[in-house]
């Protein structure tokens, strides 16, 4: 999979970003996107492949497999990337509307057509809090599926058609979970950056509302 169009969405969004915002791209890209493709996708490649277990029962270690893995670890990881990073094009599409706006009318409309206030605003929240929803719901359900984030090296499987209770073992266990816990890490940093810009703006422009109105009645 290219991962190109999700680095040019980042770049993107960059530009409309206040400090805190550009500091989550630089996350997003550089401490999850990169050890993504670099590192984590090559650990889980064959995972299924070096999934073993005691017993040579045709079709029981794929059902022991697909019992304590139902969504693979780096496909999640995948989606999850993918999710929190699509709601930054709602921020995208509204500076590019509010372009065309000024372009079809032939003349300014707006200061700047990236600066973060009016709709933008609103639009700019918006995406916040979708992503942190996103983040959240993520690691909720890492640890569901998956019974807490460190990946064991023995797991016992009874489903059938094993004829018994068998032990299957998981490769690369210490590294996998080393992995996971940084996924979790690069999240968490992630959700607070999000509240963080979230609380920022709006102390921003409430104080910038509450000034124009002082100044109203003073005049």
């Amino acid at each position: 999979m290219s991962w190109g169009f999700l680095c040019d969405l980042l770049s993107g969004v960059n530009k409309y970003s206040t400090g805190i915002g550009r500091i989550w791209v630089a996350v997003a890209f550089m401490f999850r996107l990169l050890v993504y493709i670099v590192a984590a996708e090559s650990i889980w490649k064959y995972e299924q492949d070096e999934f073993e277990c005691n017993i040579k029962q045709p079709g029981c270690e794929n059902v022991c497999f697909d019992h304590f893995f139902p969504v693979s670890h780096i496909r999640l990881w995948a989606l999850q990337l993918i999710m929190v990073s699509t709601p930054s094009l709602l921020v995208v599409f509204h500076v590019a509307y509010r372009q065309n706006r000024e372009k079809h009318h032939n003349q300014k409309l707006y200061k700047s057509p990236g600066e973060i206030d009016g709709g933008l605003l609103c639009t700019y929240l918006t995406s916040l809090i979708l992503k942190t929803g996103f983040e959240i719901v993520f690691l909720v359900l890492f640890y569901k599926l998956y019974n807490g984030f460190k990946v064991p090296r023995l797991v016992k499987c009874d489903m059938r058609p094993c004829p018994n209770t068998v032990d299957c073992f998981i490769s690369k266990p210490t590294e996998k979970t080393i992995f996971l816990y940084f996924l979790v890490a690069t999240s968490c940093l992630c959700i607070v950056l999000n509240l963080s810009e979230l609380s920022y703006l709006i102390f921003k422009y409430s104080i910038k509302c509450y000034l124009k109105r002082y100044i109203k009645k003073c005049q």
